[in-house]
């Protein structure tokens, strides 16, 4: 039987799956390190802190009434809290950028390599449904990684402005030293817009962010949605070996045998692997 006709059968009998949740010897690595997934869940809490703060010091949509009369001040002040802890967490990504492993560093979200621009290609087919697998790899897929990108650039953009609208109340010298010039070349009114609006930019990219990972989540089986809480993802051996991502002073691959459970949900079979090695990895071809 040819591949082909072996695929339309899987078609038809309703059995086709994402290439990689074929393969046997799967593994779980370590993608999502602690500073990673601390970061994430800060930014994701203070942003809906933040949002829904702002949004009621943008327009207030609460009458307050006898002892609640400072709500306003109440507002701001929870708004000013959250927003030191969204600044701590970008700055921890930040730094993280450099010295986390090859899947959180800076050189995983530019494209450097052709693998990185292949991959971006592919994942955009995918989503306008001329692709019918998702681009896969161990940590973000290009396509995911360049709207990071743009999301860490908005983040920026919205802390640079949320200091400077800030200032202009504090009239810090030592704040004003750092984002005084803002005020110098755009409007205080024109900066609490831009503020606002790159709320709806977050709102935008939680939305697609959430239905994506839902999706190559079940694309791939890979634990995608659970790995930004354990920092684990599932994979097959092979496919960890050839990941275009390794930097050439990283000799082994960061992996550990698979559980019992993985291995009977994706109905991969044989014995279980020892602990910080990946079987299977005899010399695989890098993807180019």
């Amino acid at each position: 039987m040819s591949d082909a006709t072996a695929k339309l059968g899987r078609y038809a009998e309703g059995r086709h799956d994402h290439p990689i949740v074929r393969e046997e010897k799967t593994v779980r690595v370590l993608v999502w390190e602690w500073p990673v997934r601390v970061a994430h869940w800060v930014v994701v809490l203070s942003i809906a802190v933040l949002s829904f703060t702002g949004y009621y010091m943008y327009d207030p949509f609460i009458i307050a009434r006898g002892r609640e009369a400072f709500l306003m001040g109440r507002m701001r002040f929870i708004h000013e809290v959250a927003a030191w802890f969204f600044i701590s967490a970008v700055l921890l990504r930040f730094y993280w950028f450099f010295k986390g492993n090859r899947w959180a560093h800076w050189r995983s979200f530019l494209p450097l390599k052709r693998w990185w621009r292949k991959g971006f290609v592919t994942q955009l087919k995918y989503y306008l449904f001329l692709n019918r697998d998702p681009e896969s790899e161990v940590g973000h897929n290009p396509l995911a990684a360049a709207a990071y990108v743009v999301v860490f650039g908005l983040m920026v953009v919205e802390i640079a402005t949320g200091l400077a609208l800030y200032n202009h109340i504090l009239d810090s010298k030592f704040l004003g030293f750092f984002v005084d010039w803002i005020p110098g070349i755009i409007n205080i009114r024109y900066i609490r817009e831009i503020h606002f609006l790159i709320m709806f930019a977050f709102f935008a990219f939680v939305i697609h962010h959430v239905y994506s990972a839902v999706l190559i989540g079940i694309e791939e089986r890979s634990g995608l949605m659970g790995g930004i809480f354990s920092g684990y993802k599932f994979f097959p051996a092979a496919f960890v070996a050839a990941d275009p991502t390794r930097r050439v002073h990283e000799e082994k691959i960061p992996a550990v045998a698979a559980g019992r459970s993985h291995k009977v949900r994706t109905g991969t079979s044989g014995g279980e692997e020892k602990p910080g090695t990946v079987p299977g990895t005899t010399p695989a071809a890098p993807r180019q």
